[in-house]
């Protein structure tokens, strides 16, 4: 199938290709409420997903002093992993990225995660050997600033006019401009779709079938 935009379809992890949104903000919710914090809101804990967890609890608890953050994060770390194995794939991803796959694509991961969790999530889900790189936010600098893309782009040596970021926060968009590459949000995840269009992506998807109908006709 002939490419018509992109050769590199970068994708964001958390909240665009794992149904993790709503198990990571109550991670963060309980985290705080463990140290006696005020508890953030739904819509404030979601907004930190995608960033790197250090930026995202600075964030999430702003009244919380810096030296503690070590413990915030461990509590964190804590809730999260009580459900870890039990998160899905949103219905619809394995299939998309093999038929991206078998279609050509280059494909990579720019994920707020960590390495080592970013690793355990594709072991538990075997999707490991579908992407040709994966940047996480422990290797270098957290999104929005465009390190992850710039890497990615230069270690598989693609064009940055030729590759898109897909992801469901304005982090992911935001990094992308920075990045001087197209954007695509999915409104699916964690952040509504009118704060994604204000980041004038070329499409944001609906649902895992609009993304892949999408990519399939204009990709």
């Amino acid at each position: 199938m002939a490419r018509e935009q992109f050769d590199l379809i970068v994708f964001d992890w958390d909240g665009t290709l794992m149904d993790s949104t709503a198990h990571i903000t109550r991670s963060i919710q309980a985290a705080c409420q463990d140290l006696g914090l005020p508890v953030p809101a739904d819509e404030a804990a979601s907004y930190v997903i995608g960033l790197g967890l250090r930026e995202a609890l600075q964030i999430a608890a702003p009244t919380l002093d810096p030296a503690d953050y070590s413990r915030l994060t461990e509590r964190y770390r804590f809730h999260y992993l009580l459900k870890d194995q039990t998160i899905e794939l949103f219905p619809g991803v394995r299939e998309m990225l093999q038929e991206l796959r078998d279609d050509g694509y280059l494909l990579a991961i720019a994920t707020g995660k960590s390495r080592v969790g970013l690793n355990r999530a594709l072991d538990q889900v075997h999707l490991t050997s579908l992407f040709d790189g994966t940047r996480c936010a422990d290797e270098t600098f957290s999104k929005p600033h465009p390190a992850m893309l710039h890497e990615l782009t230069r270690e598989l040596g693609q064009d940055l006019t030729r590759t898109v970021m897909v992801g469901d926060t304005t982090h992911d968009l935001q990094m992308a401009l920075n990045a001087g590459v197209a954007g695509i949000g999915v409104a699916y995840g964690a952040h509504p779709a009118s704060s994604l269009d204000a980041l004038q992506p070329q499409f944001v998807a609906s649902s895992i079938a609009a993304l892949s109908g999408w990519l399939r006709e204009y990709a």
